[in-house]
């Protein structure tokens, strides 16, 4: 059995702080949480996480200063920075003291979980109770790929998808709860078309949504990651 991500929330905004850890936590993944730069790097080296999400802004000693003294220490956690400095400057000073990421608020919860995830897998971590191995024959939401013919079905009807929508349905449905590169899915769903516009797959991606809506499983869009399934509240 996977074990579950292990995440280390340095945040010191306590009802952001509860929000996040509830929400990850009922993802699976396991939280441990510090709200002041003082105590960070104790907690860091006591939890051991796969992965730190950082907020800049914390009392003691700022989050920056936090990461360098954690990459002086040799602790080589990936480290997602989560923020309200947005800017470009203030995302490449973040990326130059050592973050591997950086997510600046106000966020989507399911863009965080992805690149949390996304994370831990680069790190040779766990991927959590979502993992999956690439390309199985899942069944989701009332959706299942019929490994033989290629279909999907729904609640056991087949889905009449054009060539292109069932494409993008079999990628993410290979693949349910982790995101999929936008650049790998225009490669499946226009296989052999060199002339593709890059938007492209946005119009197919907006026509699928509309046809699985009602069946449990929603497609997301996630900011600079891609696409995933997900199971609607």
């Amino acid at each position: 059995m996977v074990r579950a991500v292990k995440l280390l929330l340095i945040e010191d905004n306590a009802a952001m702080q509860a929000t996040l850890q509830r929400s990850f936590e009922r993802r699976g993944i396991q939280v441990a949480t510090c709200g002041d730069g003082v105590r960070a790097l104790d907690r860091w080296q006591a939890s051991q996480p796969d992965v730190v999400v950082l907020d800049l802004s914390l009392p003691g000693l700022d989050g920056l200063e936090v990461l360098a003294r954690a990459r002086g220490e040799g602790l080589a956690t990936p480290v997602l920075i989560l923020t309200a400095r947005g800017t470009v400057g203030d995302r490449i000073l973040g990326l130059n003291t050592g973050a591997d990421d950086y997510l600046p608020k106000p966020f989507d919860l399911d863009e965080l979980e992805a690149r949390v995830r996304a994370l831990a897998r680069r790190a040779g971590g766990a991927a959590g109770p979502d993992a999956r191995a690439p390309f199985a024959t899942p069944e989701f939401c009332g959706l299942r790929l019929d490994a033989d013919s290629g279909a999907v079905c729904l609640r056991g009807q087949p889905m009449d998808l054009p060539p292109r929508e069932l494409a993008l349905l079999r990628a993410l449905l290979a693949r349910p709860g982790q995101a999929v590169a936008k650049e790998r899915l225009t490669e499946l769903v226009f296989s052999g078309d060199v002339a593709v516009q890059a938007d492209a797959i946005e119009v197919v991606a907006y026509r699928l949504r509309k046809k699985i809506a009602g069946s449990g499983a929603l497609l997301v869009t996630l900011r600079g990651l891609g696409y995933l399934l997900r199971a609607g509240e």
